[in-house]
């Protein structure tokens, strides 16, 4: 149960109400975004809110019980602030979503009727529906550790300690030639590292259609020219001539932190924990539990 401001409880009492609904979106990026239902800009807390936007808001499914609470909005592309090219870039994932109860005439006369975060979107070639997921979704997520034998760190973070800015782990370049959507040609930036390095790292689009976006990488083939494949097309085409910077990437696995990146005392997983395997594991002639440690962090062998 909500209580409301003396003046909205008293506007609603007058049986004759002039109410709209706004929403505030905060994406990740720090941009706010208003909208209304409402015909003409309404404006409150700083923000001002779109009217006309396209936004159309499904009823609200909720409950008592601790299952994800949902609303759909639904609507047309016709803000210039809600562009397709942000859709797909994934700059509205998990924006912070506000829905407020307004009236209009007085728009200090509110309520703030849900808050939670844009789930799944789904497109259309005119059209988007962006589930709002109530803040008990947050509940489904993990916390903490997980036991399991990759590295649970993100290649480069306060935990792993590699230093990514550095010039053995990454580079800068320009695309030469386009292979499809997904793969360029580059010549002479990548030329002294080698095969793989870059498998699944990170690019960062220097210039170009898609200047400021990042994508990650799905393999590189060292040579002259070396060669980049992408996981996902970029939102916008590539073109030669766009530059880029790129990250060395890490499968997470033991060998590669040792080997690689020789940083196997930061490795954050569990190399030597048993797996599905243990369950039909035989003992073999000469097999001997001899009680030595089965990982060596100084390039012996495992």
């Amino acid at each position: 149960m909500k209580t409301l401001a003396p003046g909205l409880q008293a506007h609603l009492d007058t049986g004759a109400t002039t109410l709209a609904w706004c929403w505030k979106i905060t994406r990740a990026d720090g941009v706010v975004l208003g909208f209304t239902d409402h015909d003409r800009p309404l404006a409150f807390a700083g923000t001002s809110f779109e009217p006309e936007s396209g936004f159309t808001a499904s009823e609200i499914r909720a409950g008592a019980e601790l299952s994800v609470d949902a609303q759909d909005a639904e609507g047309a592309l016709t803000s210039e602030r809600i562009t397709e090219a942000d859709i797909l870039d994934g700059r509205w994932d998990n924006a912070v979503v506000e829905v407020w109860r307004v009236n209009w005439e007085a728009p200090a006369q509110r309520v703030l009727m849900r808050r939670g975060n844009i789930g799944r979107i789904r497109r259309g070639k005119v059209a988007f529906v962006a589930e709002v997921r109530s803040l008990s979704h947050y509940l489904n997520q993990p916390v903490g550790r997980t036991y399991q034998y990759y590295c649970d760190a993100a290649l480069g973070d306060a935990r792993c300690g590699i230093d990514l800015d550095g010039a053995a782990y990454s580079a800068s370049g320009i695309v030469a030639e386009t292979l499809g959507d997904r793969g360029f040609t580059v010549t002479g930036a990548l030329a002294s590292f080698a095969p793989g390095w870059f498998d699944l790292g990170t690019l960062h689009w220097t210039s170009g259609a898609n200047a400021g976006r990042r994508a990650e990488v799905a393999s590189h083939s060292a040579g002259e020219p070396a060669r980049i494949t992408l996981i996902e097309p970029p939102v916008h085409p590539m073109a030669p001539g766009d530059g880029f910077s790129i990250r060395a990437g890490c499968d997470k696995r033991f060998a590669t932190c040792r080997d690689r990146f020789a940083n196997a005392m930061n490795f954050r997983g569990f190399p030597s924990m048993p797996g599905d395997d243990l369950v039909v594991r035989y003992p073999n002639r000469g097999d001997a539990n001899s009680g030595r440690p089965l990982v060596r962090v100084d390039g012996g062998n495992t």
